[in-house]
């Protein structure tokens, strides 16, 4: 079997391996075992969640069946958000948490990420570990009872009471005008509900999920609907959520969509004029906009490098320090708040700023002005290491002395999908457009 975990956890199509019923109660028996193995007398507890995907219930039931099978106990939060199944896992002690979601990813598609008992995802030790369990025998799994979890409806409730009374706290937003775009995800209950209840009036969009209509044409991915009714409507700010509500993206009054590199510019800005921005950086992965490097450069704020992945965010920030880190897609970690990124948490932190400062989004984040940035998505048949296919590695080494002290290119394979993704950034995006699509040609006829 290849490897089961990306880079945030484990993707496929719903029913199919690895997410057919048989390899996935695998995980949840490896699971449950690899958390008896220091005591092998107790019984586990895993917390689970899942987004408004219609294969999440099934896919829910047989991981449960699994973990109840190697003497696991399972609560189900039912419909709930990502970073909250990582919170209940925390707050209530669990051996681990495991949540059923493809994230943005359209319905068809599903997943499984895990959570150890503190919050964090799982090492890559523990992944390793599984993979190489499930990769024995994976079509002999007995018949397993799918009336295996347990579900508990406050649980969800104890999320929701924690971000409204301990994240928000003291925060009032009477009067001011949001529109939030749920992407008929694992938000569209809670989001509405929290910035109602702190006093916001709150336009909710795409709070309608049917099982198949999560991320489509809304959302984080397509904002546009959200950026129409922010400027109709007046509001000061636009909020769109993916999926399962681990991402974050704003729109200003112009309507104008702002990614994760303006999220932590403004909140990293904040931190540091009120002197809580450990050791003056902000963690960001190699996706960020080189305008937003410069920018914090400005304040006298380093701009710490890692690679794609939150997990890695995570690391460096516990590693060696810091207040705030995330990604260019809206995942945003806070880690004295939560070990995950929360697109909630984000919100009412921005929020928190918007209310403090006076002053608009828009001004806000005038201080930051990003490069031309040019991303392309090349479909591969296969993912050798790039710089052992000559063609290949002789076209990025060009660019890269092309582009030297000007620009920037990042290569690299997608740890979801079958796919090299290529950023350039630059001065000119008409050259920079046009050296992607080259480099793009030399890779599809090489690798597609």
């Amino acid at each position: 079997m290849n490897r089961l975990f990306g880079t945030d956890g484990i993707r496929g199509t719903a029913g199919e391996p690895p997410l057919d019923d048989n390899t996935v109660a695998r995980i949840g028996f490896s699971l449950a075992n690899q958390l008896r193995s220091s005591d092998p007398a107790t019984s586990p507890l895993i917390v689970i969640g899942r987004d408004t995907r219609q294969s999440g219930a099934a896919i829910e039931a047989a991981v449960a069946a699994g973990a109840a099978r190697a003497g696991a106990r399972v609560k189900s939060a039912g419909i709930i958000t990502t970073p909250g199944v990582a919170y209940l896992t925390r707050h209530h002690r669990a051996d681990a948490g495991v949540v059923i979601s493809a994230s943005h990813n359209p319905y068809q598609d599903n997943g499984i990420k895990i959570f150890s008992a503190s919050g964090k995802k799982l090492s890559d030790q523990i992944e390793r570990t599984i993979e190489s369990e499930v990769a024995v025998d994976v079509d002999s799994f007995p018949g397993f009872d799918v009336s295996a979890v347990e579900s508990d409806s406050s649980l969800k409730e104890s999320y929701l009471d924690f971000l409204k009374r301990d994240v928000a706290d003291g925060l009032n937003l009477k009067g001011m005008k949001i529109v939030i775009d749920c992407a008929e995800g694992a938000s569209f209950e809670l989001a509405p509900r929290l910035l109602t209840a702190l006093g916001a009036d709150v336009t909710a969009i795409h709070v309608k999920p049917d099982g198949r209509n999560i991320n489509l044409n809304c959302g984080s991915l397509h904002p546009e609907e959200l950026q129409d009714r922010v400027v109709k409507s007046g509001a000061p700010l636009g909020i769109a959520f993916d999926g399962d509500a681990d991402r974050m993206l704003m729109v200003d009054e112009d309507g104008r969509l702002l990614d994760g590199d303006y999220i932590l510019y403004i909140l990293g800005l904040n931190l540091k004029s009120a002197g809580k921005l450990k050791g003056n950086r902000i963690v960001a992965t190699v996706m960020s906009n080189l305008g937003l490097e410069l920018a914090l450069n400005e304040s006298e704020i380093e701009l710490v490098r890692t690679s794609v992945g939150d997990k890695y965010v995570l690391d460096e920030l516990l590693r060696g320090g810091g207040s705030i880190g995330g990604e260019q897609s809206g995942h945003i970690i806070f880690p004295e708040i939560s070990l995950a990124g929360d697109g909630m948490i984000t919100a009412i932190e921005l929020l928190r700023v918007l209310g403090g400062a006076k002053k608009s989004v828009k001004e806000l984040a005038a201080g930051f002005t990003r490069l031309p940035q040019v991303i392309l998505n090349v479909r591969v048949a296969r993912k050798p290491p790039l710089e052992s296919i000559e063609a290949v590695a002789q076209a990025i080494k060009e660019l890269e002395d092309t582009l030297k002290g000007n620009g920037r290119i990042l290569v690299r394979y997608s740890g979801t999908e079958n796919l090299a993704r290529i950023m350039i950034e630059g001065k000119d995006e008409s050259q920079i457009s046009r050296q992607a699509r080259d480099l793009a040609a030399v890779i599809e006829r090489e690798l597609g």
